[in-house]
Protein backbone atom coordinates (compact mmCIF):
# COMPACT_ATOMS: atom_id res chain seq x y z
CA UNK A 1 0.00 0.00 0.00
CA UNK A 2 1.44 3.37 -1.02
CA UNK A 3 0.43 6.42 1.01
CA UNK A 4 0.72 10.08 0.19
CA UNK A 5 3.17 12.28 2.08
CA UNK A 6 0.23 13.75 3.97
CA UNK A 7 -1.06 10.31 4.96
CA UNK A 8 2.39 9.29 6.15
CA UNK A 9 2.59 12.48 8.21
CA UNK A 10 -0.43 11.28 10.21
CA UNK A 11 0.64 7.69 10.88
CA UNK A 12 3.67 5.57 11.75
CA UNK A 13 6.24 3.78 9.63
CA UNK A 14 5.44 0.53 11.45
CA UNK A 15 1.77 0.62 10.45
CA UNK A 16 2.59 1.61 6.88
CA UNK A 17 4.81 -1.48 6.68
CA UNK A 18 1.97 -3.76 7.81
CA UNK A 19 -0.23 -2.78 4.87
CA UNK A 20 2.58 -2.27 2.36
CA UNK A 21 1.89 -3.78 -1.08
CA UNK A 22 4.68 -6.33 -0.74
CA UNK A 23 3.50 -7.30 2.75
CA UNK A 24 -0.03 -7.98 1.51
CA UNK A 25 1.23 -10.02 -1.45
CA UNK A 26 3.45 -12.03 0.89
CA UNK A 27 0.42 -12.68 3.10
CA UNK A 28 -1.47 -13.89 0.03
CA UNK A 29 1.38 -16.26 -0.74
CA UNK A 30 1.24 -17.52 2.85
CA UNK A 31 -2.39 -18.41 2.14
CA UNK A 32 -1.38 -20.42 -0.95
CA UNK A 33 1.41 -22.17 0.92
CA UNK A 34 -0.87 -23.05 3.85
CA UNK A 35 -3.63 -24.26 1.51
CA UNK A 36 -1.25 -26.67 -0.21
CA UNK A 37 0.21 -27.87 3.08
CA UNK A 38 -3.22 -28.45 4.62
CA UNK A 39 -4.27 -30.46 1.59
CA UNK A 40 -1.07 -32.52 1.79
CA UNK A 41 -1.72 -33.16 5.49
CA UNK A 42 -5.09 -34.76 4.70
CA UNK A 43 -3.80 -36.67 1.67
CA UNK A 44 -5.32 -34.60 -1.12
CA UNK A 45 -1.94 -34.01 -2.74
CA UNK A 46 1.62 -35.31 -2.24
CA UNK A 47 3.87 -33.61 0.31
CA UNK A 48 6.42 -33.07 -2.46
CA UNK A 49 3.84 -30.96 -4.34
CA UNK A 50 3.17 -28.84 -1.24
CA UNK A 51 6.92 -28.37 -0.81
CA UNK A 52 7.29 -27.22 -4.41
CA UNK A 53 4.45 -24.72 -4.05
CA UNK A 54 5.96 -23.45 -0.79
CA UNK A 55 9.30 -22.93 -2.56
CA UNK A 56 7.63 -20.47 -4.94
CA UNK A 57 5.75 -18.55 -2.22
CA UNK A 58 8.31 -15.80 -1.75
CA UNK A 59 7.29 -12.26 -2.68
CA UNK A 60 10.85 -11.50 -3.79
CA UNK A 61 10.20 -13.66 -6.87
CA UNK A 62 7.46 -11.35 -8.15
CA UNK A 63 7.08 -7.83 -9.54
CA UNK A 64 4.55 -6.45 -7.06
CA UNK A 65 4.01 -3.24 -9.03
CA UNK A 66 3.20 -5.18 -12.16
CA UNK A 67 0.76 -7.37 -10.22
CA UNK A 68 -1.05 -4.28 -8.94
CA UNK A 69 -1.36 -2.85 -12.45
CA UNK A 70 -2.58 -6.20 -13.82
CA UNK A 71 -5.17 -6.45 -11.05
CA UNK A 72 -6.99 -3.39 -12.40
CA UNK A 73 -7.85 -5.29 -15.58
CA UNK A 74 -8.32 -8.68 -13.94
CA UNK A 75 -10.67 -7.37 -11.24
CA UNK A 76 -8.68 -8.87 -8.37
CA UNK A 77 -5.08 -8.87 -7.19
CA UNK A 78 -5.35 -12.62 -6.61
CA UNK A 79 -5.87 -13.42 -10.31
CA UNK A 80 -2.50 -12.18 -11.64
CA UNK A 81 -0.73 -13.40 -8.50
CA UNK A 82 -2.05 -16.96 -8.86
CA UNK A 83 -1.16 -16.87 -12.55
CA UNK A 84 2.43 -15.87 -11.80
CA UNK A 85 2.67 -18.31 -8.88
CA UNK A 86 1.51 -21.12 -11.15
CA UNK A 87 4.18 -20.18 -13.71
CA UNK A 88 6.82 -20.13 -11.00
CA UNK A 89 5.80 -23.57 -9.72
CA UNK A 90 5.67 -24.94 -13.28
CA UNK A 91 9.30 -23.96 -13.76
CA UNK A 92 10.10 -26.39 -10.95
CA UNK A 93 7.46 -29.09 -11.46
CA UNK A 94 4.75 -28.92 -14.13
CA UNK A 95 2.55 -31.46 -12.33
CA UNK A 96 2.71 -29.52 -9.04
CA UNK A 97 1.58 -26.38 -10.88
CA UNK A 98 -1.78 -28.06 -11.53
CA UNK A 99 -2.47 -28.01 -7.76
CA UNK A 100 -1.74 -24.32 -7.13
CA UNK A 101 -4.76 -22.57 -5.57
CA UNK A 102 -6.71 -25.86 -5.67
CA UNK A 103 -10.17 -25.32 -4.18
CA UNK A 104 -9.64 -21.66 -3.33
CA UNK A 105 -11.01 -18.46 -4.83
CA UNK A 106 -9.76 -14.89 -5.12
CA UNK A 107 -11.66 -13.61 -2.10
CA UNK A 108 -10.35 -16.46 0.04
CA UNK A 109 -6.79 -15.37 -0.72
CA UNK A 110 -7.31 -11.65 -0.21
CA UNK A 111 -9.55 -11.83 2.86
CA UNK A 112 -7.13 -14.17 4.61
CA UNK A 113 -4.20 -11.94 3.69
CA UNK A 114 -6.02 -8.96 5.19
CA UNK A 115 -6.73 -10.97 8.33
CA UNK A 116 -3.03 -11.81 8.67
CA UNK A 117 -2.06 -8.15 8.18
CA UNK A 118 -4.75 -7.00 10.59
CA UNK A 119 -3.42 -9.34 13.26
CA UNK A 120 -0.09 -7.51 13.04
CA UNK A 121 -1.84 -4.14 13.00
CA UNK A 122 -3.80 -5.03 16.13
CA UNK A 123 -0.60 -6.01 17.90
CA UNK A 124 0.82 -2.57 17.15
CA UNK A 125 -2.33 -0.96 18.56
CA UNK A 126 -2.22 -3.18 21.64
CA UNK A 127 1.43 -2.31 22.27
CA UNK A 128 0.68 1.39 21.87
CA UNK A 129 -2.29 1.16 24.21
CA UNK A 130 -0.17 -0.68 26.76
CA UNK A 131 2.28 2.23 26.82
CA UNK A 132 -0.33 4.99 26.77
CA UNK A 133 -2.57 3.51 29.46
CA UNK A 134 0.43 2.81 31.66
CA UNK A 135 1.64 6.40 31.39
CA UNK A 136 -1.82 7.87 31.92
CA UNK A 137 -2.34 5.70 35.00
CA UNK A 138 0.97 6.90 36.41
CA UNK A 139 0.09 10.54 35.81
CA UNK A 140 -3.44 10.15 37.17
CA UNK A 141 -2.21 8.59 40.39
CA UNK A 142 0.44 11.28 40.82
CA UNK A 143 -2.15 14.04 40.35
CA UNK A 144 -5.23 12.52 41.96
CA UNK A 145 -5.33 15.49 44.36
CA UNK A 146 -4.05 18.27 42.05
CA UNK A 147 -6.82 20.88 41.73
CA UNK A 148 -7.74 22.05 38.26
CA UNK A 149 -10.62 24.05 36.85
CA UNK A 150 -13.27 21.89 35.20
CA UNK A 151 -14.87 23.35 32.10
CA UNK A 152 -18.29 22.68 30.63
CA UNK A 153 -19.54 24.08 27.33
CA UNK A 154 -16.01 25.52 26.98
CA UNK A 155 -16.52 27.74 30.05
CA UNK A 156 -15.14 27.62 33.61
CA UNK A 157 -17.31 25.39 35.81
CA UNK A 158 -16.33 23.86 39.18
CA UNK A 159 -13.10 22.50 40.64
CA UNK A 160 -12.01 18.95 39.84
CA UNK A 161 -8.59 17.27 39.95
CA UNK A 162 -6.16 16.60 37.18
CA UNK A 163 -6.11 12.94 38.24
CA UNK A 164 -9.88 12.71 37.80
CA UNK A 165 -9.54 14.28 34.36
CA UNK A 166 -6.75 11.87 33.40
CA UNK A 167 -8.87 8.94 34.62
CA UNK A 168 -11.55 10.14 32.21
CA UNK A 169 -9.01 9.95 29.41
CA UNK A 170 -7.75 6.57 30.54
CA UNK A 171 -10.96 4.58 31.05
CA UNK A 172 -12.08 4.51 27.38
CA UNK A 173 -8.61 3.37 26.31
CA UNK A 174 -8.66 0.47 28.77
CA UNK A 175 -12.08 -0.53 27.47
CA UNK A 176 -10.87 -0.17 23.87
CA UNK A 177 -7.94 -2.50 24.48
CA UNK A 178 -10.19 -5.14 25.97
CA UNK A 179 -12.84 -4.87 23.27
CA UNK A 180 -10.35 -4.96 20.43
CA UNK A 181 -9.11 -8.26 21.80
CA UNK A 182 -12.64 -9.59 22.17
CA UNK A 183 -13.62 -8.70 18.61
CA UNK A 184 -10.29 -9.90 17.21
CA UNK A 185 -10.86 -13.33 18.75
CA UNK A 186 -13.92 -13.70 16.51
CA UNK A 187 -12.92 -11.70 13.44
CA UNK A 188 -9.40 -13.02 12.87
CA UNK A 189 -10.56 -16.14 11.09
CA UNK A 190 -9.58 -18.01 7.97
CA UNK A 191 -11.48 -17.37 4.78
CA UNK A 192 -11.82 -20.53 2.69
CA UNK A 193 -15.01 -21.34 0.84
CA UNK A 194 -14.16 -21.72 -2.80
CA UNK A 195 -16.16 -20.18 -5.61
CA UNK A 196 -19.53 -19.87 -3.80
CA UNK A 197 -18.56 -20.73 -0.22
CA UNK A 198 -19.40 -24.44 -0.36
CA UNK A 199 -15.88 -25.92 -0.68
CA UNK A 200 -17.30 -28.02 -3.52
CA UNK A 201 -13.99 -28.54 -5.33
CA UNK A 202 -12.24 -29.91 -2.24
CA UNK A 203 -15.18 -32.20 -1.48
CA UNK A 204 -15.79 -34.10 1.75
CA UNK A 205 -12.34 -33.23 3.05
CA UNK A 206 -13.22 -29.53 2.91
CA UNK A 207 -13.99 -29.00 6.63
CA UNK A 208 -10.84 -30.90 7.61
CA UNK A 209 -8.73 -28.77 5.26
CA UNK A 210 -10.25 -25.63 6.80
CA UNK A 211 -9.36 -26.78 10.32
CA UNK A 212 -5.83 -27.73 9.34
CA UNK A 213 -5.19 -24.59 7.33
CA UNK A 214 -6.46 -22.37 10.13
CA UNK A 215 -4.10 -24.12 12.53
CA UNK A 216 -1.14 -23.60 10.20
CA UNK A 217 -1.87 -19.85 9.98
CA UNK A 218 -2.78 -19.49 13.66
CA UNK A 219 -6.29 -18.27 12.85
CA UNK A 220 -9.74 -19.26 14.02
CA UNK A 221 -11.50 -21.80 11.82
CA UNK A 222 -14.78 -20.20 10.70
CA UNK A 223 -18.16 -21.86 11.03
CA UNK A 224 -18.60 -21.21 7.31
CA UNK A 225 -17.22 -18.95 4.60
CA UNK A 226 -17.92 -15.30 5.37
CA UNK A 227 -17.57 -13.90 1.85
CA UNK A 228 -20.67 -11.70 2.26
CA UNK A 229 -21.20 -12.10 6.01
CA UNK A 230 -19.12 -9.12 7.09
CA UNK A 231 -20.60 -8.47 10.54
CA UNK A 232 -17.74 -9.74 12.73
CA UNK A 233 -15.14 -8.11 10.50
CA UNK A 234 -16.87 -4.74 10.39
CA UNK A 235 -17.41 -4.75 14.17
CA UNK A 236 -13.66 -5.05 14.59
CA UNK A 237 -13.11 -2.11 12.25
CA UNK A 238 -15.66 -0.03 14.12
CA UNK A 239 -13.87 -0.69 17.41
CA UNK A 240 -10.73 0.78 15.82
CA UNK A 241 -12.80 3.80 14.80
CA UNK A 242 -14.10 4.22 18.37
CA UNK A 243 -10.52 4.07 19.63
CA UNK A 244 -9.57 6.89 17.27
CA UNK A 245 -12.47 8.93 18.62
CA UNK A 246 -11.30 8.41 22.21
CA UNK A 247 -7.78 9.45 21.24
CA UNK A 248 -9.21 12.53 19.56
CA UNK A 249 -10.98 13.49 22.80
CA UNK A 250 -7.67 13.34 24.68
CA UNK A 251 -6.02 15.43 21.99
CA UNK A 252 -8.80 18.03 22.12
CA UNK A 253 -8.50 18.46 25.89
CA UNK A 254 -4.72 18.51 25.81
CA UNK A 255 -4.59 21.11 23.06
CA UNK A 256 -7.06 23.36 24.86
CA UNK A 257 -5.18 23.10 28.14
CA UNK A 258 -1.94 23.89 26.26
CA UNK A 259 -3.25 27.18 24.83
CA UNK A 260 -1.03 30.07 25.85
CA UNK A 261 -3.88 31.78 27.70
CA UNK A 262 -4.51 28.61 29.77
CA UNK A 263 -1.01 27.05 29.92
CA UNK A 264 -1.88 24.26 32.35
CA UNK A 265 -0.32 21.52 30.21
CA UNK A 266 2.29 21.55 27.46
CA UNK A 267 3.61 18.98 25.05
CA UNK A 268 7.36 18.36 25.06
CA UNK A 269 9.47 20.87 23.14
CA UNK A 270 12.93 20.89 21.60
CA UNK A 271 14.53 18.81 18.84
CA UNK A 272 12.37 20.51 16.21
CA UNK A 273 9.02 19.75 17.90
CA UNK A 274 6.19 22.23 17.51
CA UNK A 275 8.08 25.13 16.07
CA UNK A 276 6.72 27.75 13.72
CA UNK A 277 8.26 28.80 10.40
CA UNK A 278 7.20 32.40 11.06
CA UNK A 279 6.84 32.87 14.84
CA UNK A 280 9.74 31.78 17.02
CA UNK A 281 7.75 32.10 20.25
CA UNK A 282 5.19 29.42 19.35
CA UNK A 283 5.05 25.97 20.98
CA UNK A 284 2.56 24.11 18.81
CA UNK A 285 0.88 20.95 20.19
CA UNK A 286 1.83 18.78 17.21
CA UNK A 287 0.93 15.45 18.84
CA UNK A 288 -2.56 16.70 19.57
CA UNK A 289 -2.78 17.97 16.01
CA UNK A 290 -1.97 14.53 14.57
CA UNK A 291 -4.43 12.75 16.86
CA UNK A 292 -7.18 15.26 16.06
CA UNK A 293 -6.56 14.86 12.33
CA UNK A 294 -6.78 11.08 12.68
CA UNK A 295 -10.03 11.32 14.63
CA UNK A 296 -11.47 13.73 12.07
CA UNK A 297 -10.85 11.33 9.19
CA UNK A 298 -12.07 8.18 10.93
CA UNK A 299 -15.88 8.58 10.68
CA UNK A 300 -15.75 8.54 6.89
CA UNK A 301 -13.81 5.28 6.87
CA UNK A 302 -16.17 3.70 9.41
CA UNK A 303 -19.20 4.82 7.44
CA UNK A 304 -17.75 3.27 4.29
CA UNK A 305 -17.41 -0.10 6.04
CA UNK A 306 -21.05 0.01 7.06
CA UNK A 307 -22.15 1.12 3.61
CA UNK A 308 -20.27 -1.81 2.06
CA UNK A 309 -22.06 -4.46 4.10
CA UNK A 310 -24.94 -4.90 1.65
CA UNK A 311 -22.97 -7.32 -0.50
CA UNK A 312 -24.91 -9.10 -3.23
CA UNK A 313 -25.72 -12.82 -2.99
CA UNK A 314 -22.64 -15.02 -2.37
CA UNK A 315 -19.97 -12.55 -3.58
CA UNK A 316 -20.17 -8.78 -3.65
CA UNK A 317 -19.67 -6.47 -6.61
CA UNK A 318 -17.89 -3.23 -5.78
CA UNK A 319 -18.75 -3.07 -2.08
CA UNK A 320 -16.21 -5.69 -0.96
CA UNK A 321 -13.57 -3.89 -3.00
CA UNK A 322 -14.52 -0.59 -1.35
CA UNK A 323 -14.19 -2.19 2.08
CA UNK A 324 -10.69 -3.44 1.23
CA UNK A 325 -9.60 0.04 0.20
CA UNK A 326 -10.95 1.67 3.37
CA UNK A 327 -9.75 -0.91 5.88
CA UNK A 328 -6.06 0.04 6.23
CA UNK A 329 -6.90 3.73 6.71
CA UNK A 330 -8.59 3.00 10.04
CA UNK A 331 -5.43 1.41 11.40
CA UNK A 332 -3.09 3.99 9.90
CA UNK A 333 -5.02 6.78 11.61
CA UNK A 334 -5.44 5.03 14.96
CA UNK A 335 -1.78 4.10 15.26
CA UNK A 336 -0.68 7.55 14.16
CA UNK A 337 -2.76 9.06 16.96
CA UNK A 338 -1.49 6.52 19.49
CA UNK A 339 2.12 7.07 18.53
CA UNK A 340 1.75 10.85 18.73
CA UNK A 341 0.02 10.86 22.11
CA UNK A 342 2.56 8.45 23.56
CA UNK A 343 5.24 10.95 22.56
CA UNK A 344 3.29 13.82 24.10
CA UNK A 345 2.58 12.14 27.41
CA UNK A 346 6.09 10.77 27.78
CA UNK A 347 7.34 14.35 28.20
CA UNK A 348 4.15 16.14 29.28
CA UNK A 349 4.75 19.37 31.22
CA UNK A 350 2.21 19.95 34.01
CA UNK A 351 2.00 23.42 35.57
CA UNK A 352 0.03 22.94 38.80
CA UNK A 353 0.80 26.48 39.93
CA UNK A 354 -0.84 27.85 36.78
CA UNK A 355 -3.85 25.64 37.46
CA UNK A 356 -4.23 27.26 40.88
CA UNK A 357 -3.94 30.74 39.36
CA UNK A 358 -6.62 29.90 36.80
CA UNK A 359 -8.88 28.68 39.60
CA UNK A 360 -8.22 31.85 41.52
CA UNK A 361 -9.45 34.01 38.67
CA UNK A 362 -12.93 32.43 38.89
CA UNK A 363 -13.16 31.21 42.47
CA UNK A 364 -15.37 34.06 43.67
CA UNK A 365 -17.81 33.36 40.86
CA UNK A 366 -17.83 29.61 41.42
CA UNK A 367 -17.97 29.65 45.22
CA UNK A 368 -19.03 33.16 46.31
CA UNK A 369 -18.29 33.76 49.93
CA UNK A 370 -16.72 30.34 50.43
CA UNK A 371 -13.38 30.54 52.22
CA UNK A 372 -12.28 26.98 51.47
CA UNK A 373 -9.06 26.56 49.51
CA UNK A 374 -8.84 24.81 46.16
CA UNK A 375 -7.51 21.56 47.65
CA UNK A 376 -10.51 21.26 49.96
CA UNK A 377 -12.91 21.97 47.11
CA UNK A 378 -11.18 19.31 45.00
CA UNK A 379 -11.52 16.49 47.56
CA UNK A 380 -14.74 14.98 46.13
CA UNK A 381 -13.04 14.64 42.77
CA UNK A 382 -9.94 13.24 44.45
CA UNK A 383 -11.95 10.51 46.21
CA UNK A 384 -13.68 9.53 42.99
CA UNK A 385 -10.39 9.57 41.08
CA UNK A 386 -8.71 7.29 43.61
CA UNK A 387 -11.63 4.88 43.54
CA UNK A 388 -11.74 4.79 39.74
CA UNK A 389 -7.98 4.44 39.44
CA UNK A 390 -7.91 1.38 41.70
CA UNK A 391 -10.28 -0.39 39.31
CA UNK A 392 -8.43 0.84 36.24
CA UNK A 393 -5.12 -0.41 37.64
CA UNK A 394 -6.68 -3.83 38.19
CA UNK A 395 -8.07 -3.83 34.64
CA UNK A 396 -4.70 -2.82 33.15
CA UNK A 397 -2.91 -5.50 35.16
CA UNK A 398 -5.35 -8.11 33.88
CA UNK A 399 -4.82 -7.00 30.27
CA UNK A 400 -1.05 -7.12 30.75
CA UNK A 401 -1.03 -10.61 32.25
CA UNK A 402 -0.41 -13.38 29.68
CA UNK A 403 -3.43 -15.65 29.35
Amino acid sequence: MSVSIFDSFLTSSDMIAVFDDAAIVQAMLRFEQALAQAQADVGLLPQATANTIAQACDVQRYDVGALVVASRRAGSLAIPLVKELTKSVANIDAEAARKVHFGGTSQDVIDTAMVLATREALQLLDDGLHDLTGRLLELAEQHAATPVLARTLMQPALITTLGFKFAGWLAPLVRARARLREHAARALQLQLGGAVGTLSVIGEQGPTVVERMAAILGLRAPDAAWHTQRDEWVRLGLEVAVLSGSLGKIAADLSLMAQGEIAELAEPSGEGRGGSSAMAHKRNPVSSMIALAAATRTPQHAAALLAAMGQQHERGLGNWQAELAEWPSLFLSAHGALYALNEALAGLHIDSARMLRNIGEFKDLIYPGDAQDAAALARPAQRLAEQQLRQLRADITKLSTPS
